[in-house]
């Protein structure tokens, strides 16, 4: 008995409609403005990274 080929359908799912709708905004934005409008300067700090300022006690002042 011969088994059936399975089709290859190409599906679109809701998580590429949603990355092809963002980057369609954001190139629509980048050619209005000349360049992206929202943009963030300033990262998210990871309270996991080492930091010897946030570790000392404060002192108060005398």
């Amino acid at each position: 008995m011969a088994r059936k080929k399975a089709s290859k359908r190409l599906r679109i799912t809701e998580d590429d409609y949603l990355k092809a709708n963002r980057r369609a905004a954001r190139l629509e934005e980048i050619e209005a403005h000349g360049k992206p409008v929202r943009f963030r300067a300033v990262l998210h700090k990871s309270r996991k990274a080492y930091d010897r300022h946030r570790l000392k006690p404060v002192t108060p002042d005398d």
